[in-house]
Parts: C-alpha cells; structure tokens; sequence
C-alpha cells in the first residue's frame, strides 16, 4: 500500500531515509532560502508568523525549533520575546547558512543553531516551554519515534507547534497546487538548486505524509493532548497543534 512506502530524496540502496534528507538539505543549503521563499511566492512567512501566534498566551520563555534549517521559525519566535530559542537540524549545510544568518541580524546571542537528530534529542526531559517545526515531520524516518521526542523534551503544559505541508481538497486551489508541486517546482528546482532530487522529493513527501486528522490522530497516539489542525492558504500547508 502507499502509505508503507518509504519516500527518499535518492532511494540509495545503503543510506538511510535520515540520512539521504541529511544529503539533501546540505547540497541545497545554498539556494534553499530563495528558492523556499521564490516558490511559496512569500507566504511561507505568513504561515510561521500565524504559527506563532498560536504561542502567544502561555508566553514560553525557553523554545526548541527542530528541522530548523536556516532558522527562519527560529527567527520569528523571537515575537515572543523568549530568553532563548535552540535551533536544531541534521543538515550541517543548512546551518552554517542559518549561524551566518543569526551572525548577520546580531542574533546569535537568543538563537543558538546546533546539529541533532529530531528523534534522537541531546536534552533532558521537560527542558523546553514550546516547540516548533516547520516541513520538517515529514521528514522523520520513524514519525512516531520523532513526535515522542518532540513530547519528552518539552515542559508539562507546553505546547508544540507543527507547520506541514498539506493537500488541497477544493477547486481550484486542488488543481493549481497539485500542478504546481508536479511540476512547476521540480523544474526550478533542478534549475536553480542543480540537484535533480531534492525538488521531486518535496511533493512525494507531501503526497505520503498522513494530513488531517490522521496526523491528529498519531499525535494523539504519541501522547499530546488537545490536537488541533488549522488549515492555511486553502489547505496548502496545515498548523497542527499539541499540548503535553
């Protein structure tokens, strides 16, 4: 069935789904931040700004980012006005690019960027008042090992913020998006990252990751309380949400 398949960047015979998305993220750590921007066409920073605003009650003082990147959610989290936020990515790639970020916007002092496998997390438990990630759980080698981790690290109370892509069910933003993700963003992609993969695996990812209330459900599963879904820009990417 469909669901059991396992979506790579490369599908090598000797690597891993971690260690193949690793791979990918370093060898287009250099275009990734205008081409993530170029083809959302700019709402991408609106999706993490609403994300955002889903922590702003309980105030988190303390926030973890996984799948961090270049560290734009970690960025925008600083909304909050955190004493810290802790970016964390398996791509090396991806943060350099992000610490040369901080560095540039005299940041570096709040957001800390460090290398960490999402499902192997180097804190203790309950070390975190929020959490966020942003197109990173679809990426997750064991989904459920990853949201465990994600549950054990933050405090009782806290909150996770998950921003995903997701797939449009009314016209026309159904036709629109899914031409667009076929092929529209795989040839620029290819074109201007020059890694032939890495923008294929983008809507094969999205088209096998478990949306909606199946991931609620998983969530619930995992050990979250209160799950909520909030779809965005006509259900191109979903904020879900859960509370330890």
């Amino acid at each position: 069935m469909a669901e059991n398949k396992v979506v790579k960047p490369y599908y090598k015979d000797d690597k891993s789904k971690k260690e193949e998305v690793a791979e990918m993220f370093d060898n287009i750590s250099a275009k990734y931040d205008f081409l993530n921007h170029f083809m959302s066409m700019g709402i991408d920073h609106l999706w993490r700004k609403r994300a955002i605003n889903m922590l702003q009650a309980s105030k988190p003082k303390k926030i973890i980012d996984l799948a961090t990147g270049t560290g734009d959610f970690a960025l925008a989290a600083l909304k909050l006005n955190p004493e810290k936020v802790v970016g964390v990515d398996i791509s090396n790639g991806m943060l350099e690019k992000g610490r040369e970020k901080m560095k540039k916007r005299g940041k570096e002092d709040i957001i800390s960027m460090m290398y960490g496998d999402s499902e192997d997390l180097p804190f203790k438990d309950n070390e975190f008042d929020a959490l966020t990630v942003g197109f990173g759980v679809r990426n997750y080698e064991n989904l459920e090992k990853g949201l465990g981790e994600m549950l054990r690290v933050i405090n009782h109370g806290g909150t996770a913020v998950i921003l995903e892509f997701s797939k449009p069910k009314k016209f026309p933003v159904k036709q629109f998006f899914g031409f667009y993700s076929k092929y529209i963003i795989p040839m620029l992609g290819k074109t201007i990252s020059k890694d032939n993969s890495a923008y294929e695996y983008l809507p094969e990812s999205v088209a096998a990751f478990p949306e909606g209330q199946a991931f609620l459900d998983i969530l619930t599963k995992v050990g979250y309380k209160n799950v909520k879904a909030k779809m965005v820009s006509g259900g191109i990417a979903t904020i879900y949400t859960g509370v330890k």
